[in-house]
């Protein structure tokens, strides 16, 4: 069973326990997960799980998400990092704001991005993301498979990408 937190629904003591939340942190909306029995949370600033047991098994930035994928088939989230870390996978069989808030933080942490164009059938993008705990802004270079970073027609669409940006949001 799936819950979102609400004023009739309250996360309960021992998983807010184990989130360990920061300075101006707070919890936005949770779900159970089916599979596995975690508790998956969003913060402000974080997406959070936490498993049966009351420990934290992840605790990541919302920057550090690549992408988060429903399958209304299987009732399963699944969220990809840009560090290409295993994905993590959530199965919530109820309705939940957990969705629209993975999907509103995401977008929230994009500060600006650019397609790179480098030939047939390999594709890459630049991403300007900005931390939400800390207002900081990072740099990511996401590239996809089979396209190496060390090719140079790829470096410099990457370099010129980069100083597009940086120009853009006042970093150079």
């Amino acid at each position: 069973m799936a819950f979102s937190l609400s004023r009739h629904d309250r996360l309960p003591g021992e998983v807010r326990g184990a989130l360990d939340l920061g300075s101006g942190e707070r919890v936005l909306s949770w779900a159970l997960d089916e599979g596995a029995g975690a508790t998956v949370v969003a913060t402000n600033h974080h997406l959070c799980s936490v498993g049966p047991a009351g420990e934290r098994t992840l605790a990541r930035a919302w920057h550090l998400v690549d992408a988060g994928t429903w399958s209304s088939d299987l009732f399963q989230l699944t969220v990809t990092w840009v560090d290409a870390t295993r994905p993590s996978q959530w199965v919530f069989r109820e309705p939940t704001r957990l969705l629209e808030t993975v999907r509103e933080r995401v977008q929230a942490s994009v500060v600006l991005t650019q397609e790179l164009a480098l030939g047939a059938r390999r594709t890459g993008r630049v991403v300007i993301r900005q931390d939400l705990a800390t207002g900081e802004l990072v740099e990511q270079v996401l590239l996809g498979r089979g396209v190496r970073p060390d090719d140079a027609g790829v470096q410099d669409a990457v370099d010129g990408a980069l100083a597009y940006l940086r120009e853009q949001v006042g970093l150079t």
